[in-house]
């Protein structure tokens, strides 16, 4: 916790999380406008953090990480806004994202930075496992959706060939305007219902494979997080043996 002084009065939250893209690696710190973690709770108005001179509290935080393969510190900030909901302007959100990134950036130096982690590792793994768990199911049961769309696209595409072949030889036999606009590209047309079928089953398939991917992804960092909880768990057993002895 940092108490402000100067340009702002109030306090900020700072503690370890995760990398913003993954999910399963402890890397990064979140700082927090007012007294509290804003992902775990939220603080009342007359707690927020407010410019010196100014009534207005505000709400956001603020992630710092650093991003491969350049090493080089991030920052992702979520949107800050003032306790009524209003949108703070450039100069106050500039001031404000530079009160936490420094805040952020001092507990990165800290002796104890790879503690800090840890535990926040520890805290966070079972809500986390329980979203990726979540979030895997939701990304298959896209797919699985998405490939239903495919395949039901292939009758659907042969009925719009044959029912634009059919108006086609009503057009030879006894040409028409309104025939000749059913057969041409336009909106509501069978030519672009043809299109539009076409289009579809591979679109839909594309679109199930990366469902697919970001499902396997999830997986994958729900398994990498209980391996870590794992071994975290058999390094904290006591070590027992058999006493030796005296000789």
């Amino acid at each position: 916790m940092f108490d402000l002084s100067g340009a702002m009065r109030g306090s900020v939250h700072v503690t370890g999380t995760h990398h913003v893209r993954h999910w399963d690696q402890f890397t990064a710190v979140r700082a927090c406008l007012g007294p509290v973690n804003a992902f775990q709770d939220t603080a009342p108005a007359e707690a927020l953090p407010r410019l010196a001179r100014s009534r207005t509290g505000y709400r956001g935080s603020l992630t710092l990480y650093r991003d491969a393969p350049a090493d080089r510190p991030r920052v992702s900030v979520y949107p800050m806004e003032s306790a009524a909901g209003h949108e703070p302007s450039p100069t106050t959100a500039q001031t404000l994202t530079c009160v936490l990134r420094a805040c952020a950036e001092h507990v990165t130096h800290r002796s104890d930075f790879p503690q800090i982690l840890t535990a926040s590792r520890e805290r966070d793994t079972p809500a986390l496992l329980r979203f990726l768990t979540w979030s895997a199911d939701h990304h298959r049961s896209a797919a699985a959706r998405l490939e239903g769309k495919a395949r039901a696209s292939q009758p659907a595409l042969r009925a719009a060939v044959t029912a634009w072949w059919t108006v086609a030889r009503w057009f030879t036999a006894q040409p028409h305007p309104v025939l000749l606009l059913m057969l041409t590209n336009l909106d509501g047309s069978l030519a672009r219902n043809v299109d539009v079928q076409a289009w579809l089953g591979p679109y839909c398939l594309t679109e199930a494979a990366g469902e697919h991917d970001r499902a396997r992804n999830a997986e994958a960092e729900a398994s990498s997080l209980r391996t870590q909880q794992r071994t975290r768990r058999t390094a904290r057993r006591p070590q027992t043996g058999t006493p030796t002895a005296p000789g």
